[in-house]
């Protein structure tokens, strides 16, 4: 009778747990017995800030929904095949991280056939594909926000240490760690950062062609290794479009002495990133980054699951909440520029 009991137990506890592996990079997550299903997706988990949008969407979903959520590993053709078997598994609503905004029309037609509603979430697709289906929305940023709050970073801090201006030459030389091509974030980062900064009254010189470094940071340390080895004490400024690539240049310059803690200031290259992830944010503290731009993962993952959740439900996608969407159906969540003066900013977002 015991080892009955014992085992009917483990069948409940077995069948309140939803977990599915499909398209070979799925977890499993929390469940809610009377919850819808919903299928989540994101390009990549091993993605700084991904990870961190992930334990959001994981915590604020749980006990509300049984969530399918899926390790895209960058491969669009995966992802699509996720996208796949979500549907076949009924879900009520998708929340897709694109690997490749192109892709979007594609998934809309799929999810479009079946009338669920698709959430997109930091990487936008197109207007047109946004406009092609009444129950999609995005969740996301402006991305021409976060060059500008760089460059913000860059005049005020370029101004506040006039020392950091090794030639005297009243100019900025800099050099500058792009994102995926392509990507919006990249491209409008790369763009608007030194556009913010000339628009501010400060001249700007590129030393070298901007590298794509794909958001990773060794990639990022290869090449601003071979940036030292050419430039060296040259370069006056480190543009970095993500935090991850930051920290890559850190390591750089670091192996050379550079931007060491209570170092010597006449070895310092400032380095700006965008995403304030807490790697960074502790550097900032020591004082060996410029800083960085916060880009909220505690506040997008909060709009997405009430988006998500409310779609599933069929209710309208800002039901019961403040968030607003634009001429593109998108909520946007703002940046904030991030340095000493107002880092607990960013450590409250992780808390």
């Amino acid at each position: 009778m015991k080892k009955s009991l014992i085992a009917t137990g483990a069948l409940l506890v077995m069948s309140s747990i939803f977990v599915i592996s499909c398209g070979g990079g799925a977890s499993s997550s929390n469940a809610a017995a009377d919850g819808p299903t919903i299928g989540v997706t994101i390009y990549r988990y091993d993605d700084n800030f991904m990870s961190f949008y992930r334990r959001n969407i994981e915590s604020r979903m749980s006990g509300k929904a049984n969530l399918i959520i899926n390790d895209s590993q960058n491969n669009q053709a995966q992802q699509n095949d996720q996208v796949d078997v979500m549907i076949q598994k009924d879900s009520k609503a998708l929340a897709i991280n694109l690997v490749d905004p192109q892709a979007a029309q594609t998934i809309i037609a799929k999810a479009k056939a079946k009338e669920i509603p698709v959430i997109f979430f930091n990487k936008q697709p197109s207007a047109e594909a946004m406009a092609s289906y009444d129950k999609t929305w995005y969740v996301g940023t402006t991305p021409e926000e976060s060059g500008d709050m760089q460059g913000k970073i860059v005049v005020d801090t370029w101004k506040a240490n006039p020392t950091w201006d090794r030639n005297g030459d009243g100019i900025i030389q800099y050099v500058l760690l792009k994102g995926e091509p392509g990507h919006p974030d990249a491209e409008a980062r790369t763009s608007h950062v030194t556009l913010y900064i000339t628009n501010n009254g400060l001249k700007v010189e590129r030393l070298e062609p901007e590298q794509t470094a794909m958001w990773d940071t060794a990639k990022a340390k290869d090449i601003v290794d071979a940036w030292m080895q050419k430039h060296g004490n040259k370069i006056e400024y480190i543009f970095c479009n993500n935090d991850a690539m930051a920290l890559g240049a850190l390591q750089s310059v670091q192996a050379l002495g550079y931007n060491l803690e209570g170092g010597d200031p006449a070895k310092f290259i400032p380095i700006v990133g965008v995403d304030a992830i807490p790697e960074m944010i502790n550097e900032i503290k020591k004082g060996t980054v410029a800083g960085s731009v916060l880009n909220d993962p505690v506040g997008q993952s909060q709009a997405l699951v009430d988006l998500t959740l409310n779609a599933a439900a069929g209710k309208d996608p800002l039901d019961g909440t403040t968030w607003v969407l634009d001429e593109v159906k998108a909520v946007r969540v703002p940046y904030v520029a991030i340095t000493k003066d107002n880092i607990n900013v960013a450590e409250e977002a992780y808390k």
